[in-house]
């Protein structure tokens, strides 16, 4: 019973760090393009719109790191 719930662990672990990643490229993907898309618009305040751009990038990559430290104890448990 332990080698399944190790193997189920393992399991989780790759499907989550997989769900993970795929969600953080997604989102900084669709924040870059609304970004530029932004940029192009109003080139006047392509400043502001870089600074919330790097605000938000950093958001969704810290949540990401988090996802991640979660799949990795699921699967040192």
């Amino acid at each position: 019973m332990e080698l399944a719930a190790s193997a189920y662990a393992y399991l989780a672990a790759g499907i989550g760090a997989g769900l993970v990643v795929i969600g953080g490229g997604l989102g900084i993907g669709k924040l870059a393009s609304s970004a530029m898309e932004a940029s192009g618009r109003q080139p006047e305040a392509a400043s502001d719109i870089r600074t919330s751009m790097i605000i938000a990038a950093a958001l969704i990559e810290g949540i990401s790191l988090f996802g991640l430290v979660i799949a990795i104890l699921l699967a040192l448990k």
